[in-house]
């Protein structure tokens, strides 16, 4: 009788979190959707590159930036890794809709909404996108996990036609039917305490969303300026885009090379930085400064080196300051040291 109890609980459990299944499967497969069926997007140099999107999460990613910071300087490596990703989060979102092996299916929706949580969760321009998007993952693969599948789905189907591996042990944590676990109530205590811990510790991280000043780093852009030096013709620096929207660039309009009292050594407008030559920028990564319509664009997570001929500044000792201006008015300041 408490077996029959049991199997029943565990079948409507599954059953309540048909509309959870099929939602985040969908969030999943919907990736391989927009990536190879609705536009191609694994690309590389073509507009809407994946590739430069992984590049966004670079800056301020938690835990994983050894790893991101090494796919995009091995572009070959990183388009291999985007491909790799896509075929995961397609076979993953839809079997987890299907309710195919649904427990492991969970695990894959919960690391990959933890690779989610952890190099994106900094993102979002009007709300914290990415974190919700992570921690929301996160918690609902666990949540499916502990219910498997019911009806509606393959794993119930197998069920139901007393398929003989449905009685083993390995199908019952990889498919669905009674969780094998001795105590259920501390299992899920465990993994739910574990789970909102990793939420406020990212919140606060991420966005000081626990204690002290909200932050947002996707709200305007960001230019670190270093590696200042001169020698010859050409003063040399790199730049860095750590901060600001995913979608939309840094537009570089001024670049003011300075003496010690602020006098403008040499200037390059507007005009002179959407005719910067390509050559006397290096860049590191997939996302890549390059000159625009208008302006020098920087994307998010671009790191450059840049190079600027300054043949025409007779004084070359007294070059003292750079200073960047962005479209929007914002200056980034740097003195040679």
């Amino acid at each position: 009788m408490k077996n029959t109890k049991n199997n029943q609980s565990y079948d409507l459990a599954g059953l309540y979190t048909l509309s959870l299944r099929m939602v985040i499967g969908w969030t999943y497969f919907s990736a391989f959707w927009r990536r190879l069926i609705l536009e191609n997007k694994l690309t590389p140099d073509e507009n809407g590159y994946i590739g430069e999107k992984f590049n966004h999460f670079l800056p301020n990613a938690l835990g994983i930036k050894p790893i991101i910071e090494y796919l995009v300087t091995h572009p070959d490596s990183l388009q291999r890794s985007m491909m790799t990703f896509t075929i995961i989060e397609a076979v993953v979102g839809l079997l987890i809709i299907l309710g195919f092996f649904t427990r492991l299916m969970s695990i894959g929706i919960f690391s990959l909404a933890l690779g989610i949580l952890l190099g994106s969760g900094w993102l979002g321009t009007t709300c914290v996108d990415e974190w919700q998007i992570g921690v929301l993952g996160v918690a609902g693969g666990f949540v499916l996990f502990l219910t498997g599948s019911s009806t509606y789905s393959i794993d119930h189907y197998f069920i139901e036609k007393s398929k003989s591996f449905t009685y083993s042990t390995w199908f019952r944590w990889l498919g669905s039917g009674p969780l094998p676990v001795v105590n259920v109530k501390s299992f899920v205590l465990a993994g739910s305490l574990i789970i909102f811990g990793l939420t406020l510790y990212t919140n606060q991280y991420f966005h000081g969303g626990v204690w002290g000043t909200l932050h947002n780093k996707s709200v305007q852009p960001k230019i670190e300026i270093s590696n200042i030096s001169h020698e010859k013709s050409f003063l040399k620096f790199q730049l860095y885009r750590p901060e600001g929207a995913d979608v939309y660039g840094s537009f570089l309009i001024g670049i003011h090379i300075l003496d010690k009292n602020g006098n403008v050594l040499k200037e390059l407008s507007h005009t002179d930085l959407s005719k910067f030559a390509q050559e006397n920028i290096e860049n590191h990564y997939v996302a890549k400064i390059r000159p625009g319509k208008h302006s020098l664009v920087i994307p998010l997570g671009a790191k450059a080196d840049i190079s600027i001929n300054i043949g025409d500044i007779i004084q070359k000792s007294e070059i003292h300051t750079l200073k960047l201006i962005d479209i929007s008015g914002i200056e980034w300041v740097k003195t040679l040291r």
